[in-house]
């Protein structure tokens, strides 16, 4: 068993994997049926040329929007050079971006903004028809507030929310919100097969629940789905088992 951790570790979980993910709801208007969303998050330590690497292959894949869900690099050019490399990404509708608990968010959305990428803080914008995307604050050095983040959505609107910490849904009215989506948890970073992680049993401080947002698939309290991503990155001296790193693209199917 710890050989297959430890070459899990030393290839796979070195491999962006880039996960194409079906999502269904009768919210979703039929001119958007195929609409694709890509996610990157917790890119943390990732080099330059790595980056670089993942702006490449996602533009290869023609998404419609692209969301940023926080945990860039720290230092100030790291950081710059990150929102440079990101702002490369090929779009029909933008670039949107929260910040995560590692980020400094006053530098990070003077960095997006820089790069012609919209930040979201408690706040949202139509980025096309009956398209709705916001975004919240961190919930460990802010004050989130998904009712503010949703405020400017029209009933009729297919409302998508980015929160860094899938914790924010399990606290607040996400009833309004058709799809979540969030990083933070690393997939676990370190798990047993990908099926348990011990950095999220309910003693650490990274979730307050548990497993329930590791990786995937989750719902809301109030019941909205919620995608988890593995992130994109790592910290520098951790390594990913069986938490393979990822880039997301949610495609829509209308009902």
């Amino acid at each position: 068993m710890a050989a297959a951790h430890a070459i899990s570790a030393l290839t796979l979980d070195k491999m962006v994997e880039y996960k194409k993910v079906p999502f269904h709801s009768p919210k979703i208007p039929a001119e958007m049926n195929g609409y694709t969303v890509a996610f990157i998050t917790d890119t943390h330590a990732i080099s330059a040329q790595a980056l670089e690497a993942v702006v490449r292959e996602v533009n290869a894949l023609h998404p419609d929007l692209l969301i940023l869900g926080g945990d860039f690099p720290t230092s100030a050019g790291a950081l710059e050079r990150s929102m440079e490399i990101l702002s490369h990404a090929v779009t029909t509708d933008g670039i949107y971006g929260v910040e995560g608990n590692h980020d400094n968010y006053k530098a990070l959305f003077a960095a997006m903004e820089r790069h012609a990428i919209h930040p979201l803080s408690n706040s949202g914008a139509h980025v096309r028809d009956h398209l709705y995307v916001a975004g919240v604050e961190d919930l460990w050095n802010r004050a989130p507030s998904v009712e503010k983040a949703v405020k400017g959505a029209r009933g009729d609107d297919f409302v998508l929310l980015a929160a860094h910490n899938p914790d924010v849904t399990m606290r607040q009215d996400t009833s309004s919100v058709d799809l979540i989506v969030s990083g933070h948890t690393h997939g676990g970073q370190i798990t047993l097969f990908g099926l348990w992680a011990p950095a999220l049993t309910p003693r650490k401080t990274i979730t307050a629940y548990g497993q329930r947002f590791m990786s995937g698939w989750a719902k809301s309290r109030d019941g909205t789905p919620v995608y988890v991503s593995n992130g994109t990155g790592t910290f520098a001296d951790v390594p990913r088992v069986f938490a393979r790193p990822q880039v997301i693209l949610i495609t829509f199917a209308a009902e």
